[in-house]
């Protein structure tokens, strides 16, 4: 459990983390449309995930 909460904290998560919470806020004060907030929230989860499949399939 613990081990999960440290991968949690990890600098790319926090990044994740902060940049959708922005874009999320950008987009309910209205300086950019939901289809834009969804395009940018896609290509950082996409990121975010395909760094940590790249990560995991080098170690196994």
């Amino acid at each position: 459990m613990k081990e999960k909460a440290v991968k949690l904290l990890s600098v790319k998560s926090i990044v994740t983390l902060v940049l959708t919470g922005v874009f999320a806020y950008i987009t309910i004060l209205g300086r950019i449309s939901g289809q834009e907030f969804l395009t940018i929230f896609t290509v950082i989860v996409s990121f975010y995930f395909g760094t940590q499949y790249q990560k995991n399939a080098v170690s196994a």
